[in-house]
């Protein structure tokens, strides 16, 4: 694709990579296929190709409208469309860029400010997020019927073993997943801890960034990116093994802090170490002798892979691998490449759209009539619970359930 950006972005760190990224398009259009948005709203603008043409158009100097914010607000960032693309269009990061310069031309309406303003004031803080959670639980039956429903049931965590192993792992406990589901990680320090691992977290692990980052507060998500890479620094000096974060739209995030940070002086070499030692905990299981772990499934399961986990992370497949493998029955679900519409923050800014994705993923899961369901991100589980009375888990919890 060709280019000619305007003066304001051209020759700057952000022109030169959004420019590289531009030019790497070659207009095929197999990224619309498999866009979520797309297929719901039939718009081009409203699909990858018509996005790049809408952000391409504004860094050559077009003036953005409230249109164009709006079919840059649509996108999920799922990345469906990086699987898709034969030129490795690196769409994410591209829109990123045009996001962070359509919304300074344009601005948003005071009620979205606010809205995106109180979501960065509370979800990337446990402190805060967690007690006004356990407020809404307790008040879940004198609350609006809306509201009521996006109230995820309170889950109880179980114990985290102590075992002195010699190797040592990290895991991001994060903002939202203890508040609404904290046996993930204590699952999967119990999985592990078969394993002869020993599972930590950081005493001041907090949000990885990818809140405030993907509200276009990127400097804000940026702060969060070095406050968490300061926690962990000390026991990455002193060994440990590997870094790994249970809900994949985190990892995601963490694996680019080398590239987010590759500018910074103070962080660079650092944030490259992190995202280095990122892995996802499918990637950790896979890799091991699971020979110590005494399984003994019950039921059938449907996993939903979240985008994070098969677009951006690219481990499509490799927990259905795993949850085979240790013996459990799995159904077959259509369209597993597509969104159930959580997408972060998604599922406020763009209720209608994510309803309307969710319950197409949850017709799609619920097709072969399985026992639970089971998913890799917090907020894929969150988000999906809402709209099922079959139990959703994260696939950690249903392995550790099912140990002998």
């Amino acid at each position: 694709m060709q280019t000619n950006l305007a003066d304001f972005i051209r020759g700057s760190a952000r022109g030169d990579e959004a420019e590289a990224i531009l030019r790497k398009c070659v207009h095929c259009g197999f990224c619309t296929a498999t866009c979520p948005t797309y297929q719901l709203l039939g718009d081009e603008l409203d699909g990858p190709r018509g996005r790049i043409y809408l952000i391409k158009q504004v860094l050559e100097g077009q003036t953005a409208s409230a249109r164009t914010l709006s079919h840059l607000d649509r996108c999920l960032t799922c990345r469906s469309c990086e699987t898709t693309c034969p030129s490795g269009v690196d769409y994410h990061r591209l829109l990123d860029i045009g996001r962070e310069v359509v919304e300074t031309q344009v601005g948003r309406p005071l009620r979205e400010r606010a809205l995106r303003w109180a979501l960065r004031q509370v979800l990337p803080f446990r402190s805060r997020f967690t007690p006004l959670l356990r407020i809404g639980q307790a008040l879940r039956g004198v609350l609006p019927a809306a509201l009521s429903a996006k109230l995820p049931v309170r889950r109880p965590a179980g114990d985290w073993p102590a075992g002195p192993h010699r190797r040592r792992m990290l895991v991001l406990d994060g903002c939202t997943q203890p508040g609404i589901d904290p046996d993930i990680n204590a699952a999967s320090a119990r999985v592990l801890d078969r394993l002869g691992i020993r599972l930590e977290v950081a005493a001041r692990d907090g949000c990885c960034g990818a809140v405030s980052f993907h509200l276009d507060a990127q400097p804000e998500g940026l702060d969060f990116a070095r406050r968490l890479i300061d926690a962990w620094w000390p026991q990455i000096e002193a060994g440990v093994e590997a870094i790994i974060v249970t809900a994949s739209g985190c990892g995601a995030f963490v694996r680019e802090y080398g590239h987010l940070l590759r500018d910074d002086p103070l962080y660079a070499q650092k944030a490259a170490r992190v995202s280095a030692l990122a892995k996802d905990l499918v990637e950790v299981l896979a890799a091991e002798d699971l020979s110590a772990l005494a399984v003994r499934p019950a039921g059938r399961l449907a996993f939903h892979c979240p985008c994070t986990l098969q677009h951006a992370l690219r481990l499509g497949g490799q927990v259905e691998a795993l949850l085979t493998r240790l013996g459990f029955e799995l159904t077959v679900v259509a369209d597993a490449h597509l969104c159930c519409g959580s997408a972060g923050t998604y599922s406020v800014t763009q209720p209608q759209l994510s309803l309307q994705l969710r319950t197409n993923k949850l017709a799609a899961l619920e097709a072969g009539a399985p026992d639970e369901i089971a998913t890799a991100n917090i907020g894929c589980l969150a988000h999906l619970q809402g709209g099922t009375q079959r139990r959703v888990r994260h696939w950690i919890e249903v392995v550790d359930s099912a140990l002998v």
